[in-house]
């Protein structure tokens, strides 16, 4: 009996020890839990809840790391592109052109700020919108770009923006999976009019709960949103502007600013396991999506275009290795967004890549022995 035990004992401690989740909270708490809980501590006794002098910190730091003059904390990433919309003037009326794969959010806020989501179609290597369609996609009525640095990659921006001038169109980055990411030298979310972030709790530079950041270098969109995100005043009992109620609260900003000293370095763990797994794959059925010449990736996910992927899912499961698919519908299927449609549209490159997307364990506290046991998890299932 007492033999019977220690195996079980020995087989529980080998499971859990094989156990590879698609990102683990967890442990990059144990790396910063004194600072993290000394900064809620603080901010408990301040009793300082709503907006407050982390908040403040948090604004002039990330402002500071991204490259742009104004930083502006909100509720959530979804706040950050609605208002920055509605702060640069997009309302009934205008169309905004955008990629139908992303998170449902980038379009949903474009419908928000009383706008039509005008989808094109992605580059097949990167899952990136396609730059040359969105100029086939432009009307009288466009007002606005809205691409997304899918993953922790940025969009095509010298070809967005160099269209975006040469059309008088406004461009929001909806930079949420991308904080810390660069194209040609530049901070994504410093590049258009304004920049999204997001801060939910998986993002590469997380909360404890939802929160967003609106970033951009006009003075005016800076000033609205100040406004929009406080129901629209310029000072108390003082509404200028149908707002919201949309602030970055003390303690999501105390986590982010024990976070944000240590994020150029758990991108480059997350470049290092990419890294590993591109050689791995390389030259197998399994294709990675393709890294941008000139730009800097940040790997929010690193995401594989996978044959058979919803064969592939089980198996990983059955060994213990998290993962998960971004994303499964492309936005221009989803029924809320049909009547945005003019008439039955096809994106087959989005369509594809909702096939055969998936994205693998590749968080930054990973060993270089559960890197290679994913990869080889991978490879084995392809025989």
């Amino acid at each position: 009996m007492r033999l019977c035990v220690k195996s079980f004992k020995v087989k529980l401690l080998f499971g859990l020890k094989m156990k590879i989740p698609l990102i683990d909270l967890s442990a990059q708490f144990k790396s910063i839990e004194s600072e993290v809980l000394e900064r809620i501590e603080k901010v408990v006794r301040s009793q300082r809840f709503i907006l407050g002098p982390e908040v403040e910190e948090a604004e002039r730091e990330i402002a500071k790391y991204c490259h742009v003059p104004h930083a502006v904390g909100v509720a959530s990433g979804t706040d950050a592109l609605v208002l920055s919309l509605r702060a640069m003037g997009i309302g009934p009326g205008d169309e905004v052109v955008t990629t139908p794969f992303t998170f449902y959010a980038t379009a949903s806020s474009i419908v928000h700020a009383g706008a039509t989501p005008v989808f094109v179609d992605i580059e097949p290597d990167t899952c990136l919108v396609r730059a040359e369609a969105i100029e086939d996609a432009i009307t009288d009525r466009t007002r606005a770009i809205v691409p997304v640095h899918l993953f922790g990659q940025c969009a095509d921006m010298g070809r967005i923006m160099d269209l975006a001038e040469s059309r008088g169109l406004m461009v929001l980055e909806d930079a949420c999976q991308a904080v810390g990411a660069e194209f040609d030298g530049r901070r994504a979310g410093s590049i258009g009019d304004a920049g999204a972030l997001s801060f939910y709790p998986s993002k590469n530079l997380g909360a404890y709960g939802d929160g967003g950041m609106v970033l951009t270098r006009r003075d005016e969109v800076a000033q609205k949103v100040h406004m929009l995100r406080v129901h629209g005043a310029s000072r108390e009992y003082q509404h200028e502007l149908i707002g919201y109620n949309s602030r970055l609260d003390s303690i999501q900003a105390a986590v982010l600013n024990a976070k944000l000293p240590r994020l150029d370095k758990w991108a480059e763990a997350r470049r290092r396991h990419a890294s590993r797994y591109d050689a791995e794959f390389k030259g197998g059925p399994v294709k990675p999506l393709a890294n941008r010449a000139g730009g800097s990736h940040v790997y929010n996910n690193y995401v594989i275009r996978a044959p058979e992927r919803d064969l592939l899912m089980p198996y990983l499961a059955e060994r213990g290795i998290g993962c998960a698919v971004y994303y499964p519908e492309p936005l221009h299927r989803m029924p809320c967004f049909a009547r945005y449609l003019n008439v039955k549209v096809s994106f087959p490159e989005a369509e594809r890549a909702a096939r055969e997307c998936l994205a693998i364990p590749a968080y930054p506290e990973m060993t270089e022995e559960m890197v290679n046991r994913v990869a080889e998890a991978v490879v084995s299932f392809y025989g």
